[in-house]
């Protein structure tokens, strides 16, 4: 599905709200009343729309991206775990659970679940690894790409 419009075969958006929704995810900060002026409507159109995609759980929150080296997180790991099949759900659920890990997502691939970690640095990833991942009950095998 084209990038521009994917969001148009989701709900009951028209045109307009899909442009909002558009406009959102470049800046989460982009004045309503800078998006009336390019869609040619008034802030309080665009404010009413904007809440009712948020009622609607279309929007569901906005939030802020960071540059994490900026925060001293330099070191990123994409780390592939194995988990018993009975447990896959709860060791994924267990991942879900620590702060250093950014994304935890089951996958068909070479791996039953895969992570992104984020660390200060190499010491701290391995400390990550083997005090608070690899103890995990269920967990079969650990591998970092």
């Amino acid at each position: 599905m084209c990038e521009k419009n994917r969001w148009s075969e989701m709900a009951t958006l028209d045109e307009k709200d899909t442009r909002i929704i558009e406009m959102l995810e470049e800046d989460g900060r982009k004045p309503l009343r800078k998006i009336a002026e390019k869609l040619d409507i008034s802030e309080a159109t665009v404010r009413k729309r904007v809440q009712a995609l948020l009622r609607d759980g279309v929007i569901k929150k906005f939030t802020i991206k960071i540059d994490h080296s900026k925060i001293g997180m330099n070191t990123v790991a994409i780390v592939g775990v194995d988990a018993d099949p009975p447990m896959l759900l709860e060791v994924a659920d267990k991942l879900c659970g620590c702060k250093e890990i950014r994304c935890v997502a089951t996958s068909s691939g070479d791996h039953m679940i895969m992570l992104e970690i984020w660390t200060r640095n190499g010491r701290e990833l391995a400390n990550l690894i083997s005090e608070k991942i690899t103890p995990l009950e269920g967990l079969k095998r650990i591998c970092q790409a």
